[in-house]
């Protein structure tokens, strides 16, 4: 892949930051946050206009067609502006699941009203009690000639207050997990939304017998469902990069303004060490999102690839929040002031789809697998 970014991509990424510049500023987000949907619809529309949506989607599906880069370009500013808009968990992963395993007839139904940004999907996967990377699904689908009803509880479902459909997991009759469009406010279907610590929106359903419309007719789509969720991993990678850009922009902008004893914070030593380490994680940050968006652009979607960027830059996200935390001093804690919001949104990804925890075995369980050099 080359590193360099082609004048079209330059104009997307540029086109993408000055619209959410245009609409976003800390009062903004604070409004949008405390009015339902939790974001802009007139954003939304635009994003659309812009073929934002449809980058991921198939020309043939009604969508642009373009690559992983530019993806994740739409990501890394979506993080910058802390913009929270749903475009991973409402577009980019159904329209994942929906490509890999949709027959024609769904994937002519449902991709072009995703990328014109007029249906909302969810993917209703996780379940109570269970952490990432565990397969193990509960939730059980029951066959009634050619229909399905499902019965059991998942939850958190990102974005899953505003979705028009869900995208559901269930263990098919035979064996193996299949995936399911079901009605969100259909019979057998009870929702119950809330909101997140770092102010995004998700629900609860409870399905009890509820009518399910079987996603293909794949038998078993656990290759597929690994297949998106590698993918959203990217994705948070790449939004991770840029609201830790945002962070610790603020922070180097704060130790020059701020003074103390009649100088400016910038001018303490320890200060300006401990904001050259953050560039540091940064910029390691960087270099891993850019490792697993090229992986992507190349064809491969490795679960190992995923598990090693998301390590460095969760790592990298809790040193930059916590170093840009200390020193704002007291303000940096305060709903008023915007990097709090961006440590909540990176300490938020941090325990989405597996923690430092989780990434670290995933890579560990695979060290036998590997051979010792030879001096």
């Amino acid at each position: 892949m080359d590193l360099a970014l082609t004048e079209e991509q330059t104009m997307l990424r540029d086109t993408v930051r000055e619209l959410l510049h245009r609409f976003y500023d800390s009062e903004a987000l604070t409004k949008a946050g405390d009015t339902d949907p939790g974001w802009s619809r007139t954003v939304w529309k635009q994003l659309a206009d812009l073929g934002v949506l449809g980058l991921t989607i198939p020309e043939e599906d009604g969508g642009v067609g373009a690559g992983p880069v530019e993806a994740m370009l739409v990501q890394e500013e979506l993080g910058r502006a802390l913009a929270p808009e749903p475009v991973l968990d409402a577009v980019v992963v159904p329209a994942e699941l929906i490509r890999l395993t949709g027959s024609a007839d769904q994937r002519h139904r449902l991709l072009p009203a995703l990328a014109e940004g007029t249906l909302l999907l969810a993917f209703a996967h996780a379940e109570p009690g269970q952490r990432w990377p565990s397969t193990e699904v509960t939730t059980t689908a029951e066959q009634q000639g050619d229909s399905y009803t499902l019965t059991g509880v998942k939850n958190p479902v990102p974005r899953g207050d505003c979705a028009d459909q869900l995208i559901v997991s269930a263990v098919l009759p035979g064996g193996g997990v299949g995936l399911f469009l079901v009605d969100p406010t259909g019979s057998g279907v009870q929702r119950r939304t809330y909101r997140t610590f770092d102010g995004r929106r998700g629900a609860q359903f409870d399905f009890a017998s509820a009518p399910g419309e079987l996603l293909g007719d794949t038998v078993d789509a656990a290759e597929q469902i690994a297949l998106a969720q590698g993918y959203a991993q990217a994705a948070l990678c790449a939004e991770s990069v840029g609201a830790m850009q945002v962070a610790l922009t603020s922070t180097t902008d704060y130790l020059k303004s701020r003074k103390q004893f009649g100088v400016t914070l910038s001018k303490f030593q320890t200060l300006t060490q401990r904001a050259a380490d953050c560039y540091v994680s940064l910029e390691l940050a960087r270099s891993m999102n850019l490792y697993i968006t090229a992986a992507l652009a190349d064809g491969s979607n490795d679960p190992i690839v995923a598990s090693r960027a998301r390590l460095q830059i969760g790592k990298s996200a809790a040193h930059i929040g916590r170093e840009a935390i200390q020193m704002h001093g007291g303000i940096g804690v305060t709903a008023e002031y915007p990097v709090s919001h961006y440590v909540a949104r990176l300490t938020a990804i941090g325990q989405t789809l597996g923690g430092e925890l989780e990434h670290r075995r995933v890579l560990a369980d695979r060290v036998g697998s590997y051979d010792l050099p030879e001096l």
